[in-house]
């Protein structure tokens, strides 16, 4: 090993200095080093406590090591963890079968991380359309609304209408149409011979929380049904609980011919996605057309299996229906000028701050100096998304702290 001389500097050996030295500079996160959670609460690598109002994007709905999911995640791994998809396992099948209930879907394809199952979605409508619906070959067509977000494979951000997520990765794949967000009738005048399946998430989240007008999800449902066009929901942020129901689309009583999960699915331990549709569709898979070493692997099955059990056991997309209306009620009752709109259903809420007051990013770091962890979105909103087990006094707990950032960057705006 080279010895450093007396002049060098002494690089920074702390975990965010080994971060920014080795690591790439994809993310830029606030400078905290979290080494433990529990519940709802996370630890820094000084002993302080932070409340978690973000869940790691709905990840982490049930909290951090939920016991139950432990369990199985323990138990599992000491008896199999991983083999081929070339064998069958115990677990997958029952794990299946729980998941397909729950949702009311015929059959379901497991994946890994929910960018996969948006892209095992594309190939399956792409499929359909073509074999189905009799779509001419190579001019299948999925209608995508704009300000989407559904993963970062090259594919996906080729539909994005964000800038950032396109620039310097193209050429894209074509075969994509986008619409305006929240408006049918948009979206039913873009319907062609040539549209196999329309791609949209019942609620926006890395958008800033968009929720769209109540019906929309209906209108899109009998626009599909009229021209023969596959419904497809991306609920990988929203479903299994989220939102106050099983499923966002439950809202509007609409099922949807293909769904994708994730996120909540791994229980905040393993990285576990699926595609789910109707037999039709799934029907046009045969072995060989589509796979991953990883996906639905005994461990994953497992764990997944646990999540859907305690998601229904414990009532927790009911909890997040009345404990999110409560949420909402205590951050309307800040009534703090800078806070021009709030969004959301159950416990997926954005508060959106105007940017002549101060940057979300502002607000997040001094939610932080408060002891509450979240992110911000677009530079403009606030996400609260905290896991589902949340109580009441810890939702109290990160309005007031929000209540007095605020008032804090607002002092600091003020002429002496």
């Amino acid at each position: 090993m080279t010895a450093r001389l007396p002049h060098e500097a002494t690089p920074d050996e702390s975990p965010i200095g080994l971060e920014a030295r080795y690591g790439a500079r994809n993310y830029d996160p606030l400078p905290v080093v979290l080494t433990r959670g529990e519940g709802v609460q996370l630890w820094d690598d000084a002993g302080r406590c932070y409340l978690d109002m973000m869940s790691a994007y709905s990840a982490v709905s049930f909290g951090h090591g939920h016991p139950v999911l432990l369990q199985a995640l323990n138990e599992q791994a000491q008896r199999l963890a991983i083999t081929s998809r070339a064998f069958h396992t115990d677990k997958l099948g029952p794990f299946l079968q729980r998941l397909c209930r729950m949702t009311g879907m015929a059959r379901a394809l497991p994946m890994n991380s929910g960018a996969e199952a948006v892209e095992t979605a594309i190939k399956a409508a792409r499929k359909w359309g073509y074999r189905i619906k009799g779509v001419a070959e190579g001019r299948a067509q999925i209608i995508v609304a704009e300000n989407n977000f559904a993963g970062r494979t090259t594919t996906i951000v080729g539909f994005s209408t964000e800038a950032q997520y396109r620039d310097g990765f193209g050429p894209f794949a074509p075969g994509f149409v986008q619409v305006p967000f929240g408006d049918a009738a948009a979206l039913e005048a873009a319907i062609t011979p040539d549209t196999c399946a329309v791609l949209i998430e019942p609620i926006q989240g890395e958008a800033g929380i968009v929720v769209p007008p109540h019906g929309y999800l209906k209108a899109v449902r009998e626009a599909c049904d009229r021209h023969n066009v596959l419904m497809i929901c991306d609920e990988i942020q929203t479903g299994l609980g989220r939102t106050g129901a099983m499923l966002a689309c439950d809202h509007e009583g609409v099922r949807p011919d293909g769904l994708t999960l994730g996120k909540a699915l791994g229980g905040g331990l393993l990285p576990v996605s699926a595609f789910l549709a109707r037999d039709d569709v799934m029907d046009l898979f045969t072995p060989g057309d589509h796979g991953s070493t990883f996906g639905g692997n005994p461990l994953a099955a497992a764990v997944g299996d646990a999540a859907l059990q305690l998601l229904e056991r414990e009532g927790l997309a009911e909890q997040a229906r009345w404990t999110g209306e409560h949420l909402m009620l205590r951050l309307k009752a800040i009534g703090h000028p800078a806070i021009v709109d709030l969004r959301g259903k159950g416990l997926l809420v954005g508060v959106e701050i105007d940017p002549g007051f101060a940057s979300a990013r502002s607000v997040c770091v001094g939610l932080m100096n408060e002891g509450v962890l979240t992110k911000d979105t677009h530079g403009t909103v606030v996400r609260l998304a905290p896991p589902l087990v949340v109580t009441l006094a810890q939702l109290d707990q990160a309005v007031d702290a929000l209540a007095r950032v605020l008032h804090r960057l607002g002092a600091s705006r003020a002429p002496a």
